[in-house]
């Protein structure tokens, strides 16, 4: 058994070596090792992950699988029968630190405004509650309505806005108090397809303005990750199923999983994806993943694949096509086409699929 002044120095080993990549990552996020339990119910399992600042991090995953977990974990929300992991902020040690303390800003996708308030006063409620200086408050309530676009509307009352610009009073009154991190629980969900792509963009630009604010934004939509984000966590029960850059996870997917749910993913036999002669052609412990863009619809017999086209779907100005393999008849590939460009798509036709081989990526299954 080693001595207890071993395992002391081993501990102030790792402090030491966790106080320099703290410093090196200021103003960032680091979780070690965290694990979360209810009852029987493994929620996060041994999860680790550095968030660096100034980082737009989203977290994706299907419902239960964690990621709203890992952000209450971040706040100080979590209440379960067992947690094990330690948090750092900033630099700083928040693992047994009470929520109020953390100088973290939230936004919640019900928002959560106080009705009986003002815009004002619902921005200034987190520097009154900080005990600031009413000519602080009036200045960074003031800076902070600017920020999201709302300078004229301190008088106006919450039942008076549209969804959008109350989901912008809830962000500045997370980032009135200038918080180490910003996170955000599912902030575009309660908005409608257009508001959500105009404040989508609202909330890059945002993020532009601010580069060495942190944040992590929990959202279960793709484009939210695709659009955002610096990096992507995607989440498979408890654990990470892959994380970097958007453009990593949907052209590089680790496995099967990932590839759909970043996006709709062909995935075939190499034997039919790769021709006779190519070293990937015999491989058995590997899916080819194709994505319906880098398919082109030609003339039967001018490429790599024959099938027949089974349905078309029209999506605006593009079209989306299934197209049933003779090398593949069980399941059919989807095809994304243009309109009005190469051949026009009809149900029952003969065609065949052409692709560049270097888009194929072979994925674990």
């Amino acid at each position: 058994m080693a001595d207890r002044g071993t395992d002391q120095g081993v501990v102030r080993a790792l402090d030491a070596t966790r106080a320099v990549n703290a410093n090196a990552n200021a103003g960032g996020v680091e979780i070690e090792g965290l694990s979360v339990r209810f009852g029987s119910r493994t929620v996060l399992d041994d999860l680790s992950l550095s968030i660096g600042r100034g980082e737009f991090l989203t977290v994706l995953g299907r419902s239960g699988c964690g990621k709203t977990t890992l952000l209450r974990f971040i706040a100080g929300f979590v209440k379960a029968d067992h947690v094990a992991g330690r948090l750092f902020v900033a630099g700083r040690e928040l693992t047994y630190e009470h929520a109020h303390r953390r100088n973290l800003g939230l936004l919640f996708q019900n928002y959560a405004l106080f009705p009986h308030l003002s815009v004002f006063e619902n921005v200034a409620f987190g520097l009154r509650a900080r005990r600031a200086s009413a000519a602080d408050i009036s200045r960074r309530v003031a800076d902070a309505l600017k920020l999201v676009q709302l300078t004229d509307a301190g008088h106006v009352m919450p039942a008076q806005l549209s969804g959008g610009m109350q989901q912008r009073v809830a962000l500045a009154r997370a980032l009135v108090i200038e918080p180490d991190v910003l996170l955000l629980d599912e902030p575009l969900s309660a908005l409608d397809a257009n508001l959500r792509a105009s404040v989508r963009s609202e909330l890059k630009a945002l993020h532009e303005r601010l580069p060495n604010l942190t944040i992590v934004c929990v959202t279960h939509d793709q484009d939210d990750a695709l659009v955002l984000s610096d990096r992507t966590l995607l989440m498979r029960d408890g654990r990470i199923a892959q994380i970097g850059t958007p453009q990593t996870l949907y052209d590089a997917p680790a496995d099967a999983f990932v590839a759909r749910y970043l996006g709709a993913a062909n995935l075939l036999p190499p034997r039919v994806a790769f021709p006779l002669g190519d070293a990937r052609y015999a491989e058995r412990d590997r899916l080819a993943c194709l994505r319906p863009e880098s398919l082109r619809l030609v003339p039967l017999g001018a490429g790599h694949l024959h099938g027949t086209i089974v349905s078309v779907d029209w999506y605006g100005p593009a079209l989306s096509v299934s197209v049933l393999l003779d090398a593949m008849p069980e399941t059919p590939v989807l095809v994304a086409a243009a309109r009005g460009q190469g051949l026009t798509p009809e149900k029952g036709a003969r065609v065949s699929l052409h692709y560049e081989v270097d888009h194929v990526v072979l994925v674990k299954p």
